[in-house]
């Protein structure tokens, strides 16, 4: 876990009640899963109609694209004729792309902040827990050629370092820890998302990143991780929240909270609930 939390800045979000699982999504799972049992049982009854396609659509921050396309698959390969859409970028331009009336069943963003992008009462048909949390890490080249050691070398005018832009979570979280440890970074350049951040190091156009430590492990043996101290760390909340009670959009939910959507987290460098 990292040493602080990323300011949320989100008064409604931190003053409004939410939905949790164990009462409301929990009662409608009960629902949810009874309906499923008697479309897979084996045959129809007399009159009884088939089921129409279903879509599940799903917005999420960059940083869960490999987590969330590993889970929608599982959950259509578990429920056939459902599709899962999932869709990935800056938690804050999905949000904003909700609130301009982008449809969506699902959002999971990177930090609370972009929740107040979203329209008043988002959750009141659905519900919203914490599906995961996420700490900041540094990308190198493989090998570490530049020897780099921590937050200072963002300061080094002889590096070529890259972050997120300052409008989302991720770079954001790096602007707090450099406030924080009273350090000036000189980027060459800040991008759009995480992943576009992590691929100037990957591509080996920059000799240093400021990402999340889930990309460090879904980019494998592209770059090595340079871990940053707890105490200098940020950490980040993941919120889920879901604006309808469709059963597939609530069994989706499940798989996400449930214990393999959690393992596959955990495998992926997050921190969990």
């Amino acid at each position: 876990m990292g040493g602080r939390r990323l300011d949320q800045g989100d008064q409604r979000h931190r003053g409004r009640a939410v939905k949790p699982v164990g009462a409301g999504l929990g009662a409608a799972l009960g629902a949810t899963a009874a309906v499923l049992l008697l479309a897979s049982c084996g045959g129809t009854s007399e009159g009884a109609t088939q089921q129409p396609p279903s879509t599940v659509t799903v917005l999420a921050a960059a940083s869960l694209t490999e987590a969330f396309t590993e889970l929608a698959t599982a959950y259509e390969d578990a429920h056939p004729g459902v599709t899962v859409e999932v869709s990935t970028g800056s938690s804050t331009t999905l949000a904003q792309q909700i609130a301009e009336g982008a449809p969506a069943d699902v959002y999971a963003g990177a930090g609370t902040g972009a929740l107040a992008q979203l329209p008043e009462g988002y959750a009141a048909d659905g519900g919203e827990e914490v599906l995961t949390r996420n700490v900041l890490e540094i990308a190198v080249q493989p090998g570490n050629p530049q020897a780099i050691s921590g937050l200072t070398d963002f300061a080094r005018t002889d590096l070529d370092t890259v972050l997120c832009a300052e409008t989302v979570p991720c770079g954001r979280a790096a602007d707090e820890a450099f406030a924080s440890a009273g350090i000036t970074a000189t980027p060459a350049s800040r991008e759009l998302d995480v992943k576009a951040t992590l691929a100037k190091v990957e591509l080996g156009e920059a000799d240093a990143a400021m990402v999340y430590r889930s990309d460090i492990v879904a980019a494998r043996d592209a770059v090595e991780g340079v871990v940053i101290p707890d105490e200098e760390n940020v950490t980040l909340d993941y919120p889920l929240v879901w604006f309808d009670e469709d059963e597939h959009t609530l069994g989706f939910v499940e798989l996400l909270l449930g214990d393999r959507g959690q393992q596959v987290l955990t495998d992926l460098g997050f921190s969990g609930r």
